[in-house]
């Protein structure tokens, strides 16, 4: 399945709960569960690890679904490399 296929599904299977919940609260939840991703990288459990990613990703979608945002267009800012110095990898000094 590709980014826009993905956010499909999410705005089809979740979009009324999301709109309900609104923006800010579905930005909340999202926050969350990259909170939950956080603690599942500083375990060597690599199934808690997916679970959680894919968590995060599905809140991201729903939030961007919300926002009126296309993730497949977004994504695109990325698609030849760093957007800032255009190369791959990166060569912008580090922040």
């Amino acid at each position: 399945m590709d980014l826009g296929e993905f956010q499909r599904v999410i705005r089809d299977t979740y979009l009324e709960r999301d709109a309900a919940r609104g923006v800010d609260g579905t930005f909340r939840w999202m926050v969350e569960e990259v909170g939950e991703m956080a603690r599942a990288l500083r375990h060597d459990d690599h199934a808690a690890r997916l679970h959680e990613f894919g968590d995060a990703l599905a809140w991201l979608a729903s939030v961007a679904n919300l926002a009126g945002v296309d993730l497949v267009e977004a994504a695109a800012r990325y698609a030849e490399g760093c957007p800032r110095c255009n190369a791959r990898p990166c060569a912008c000094p580090p922040r």
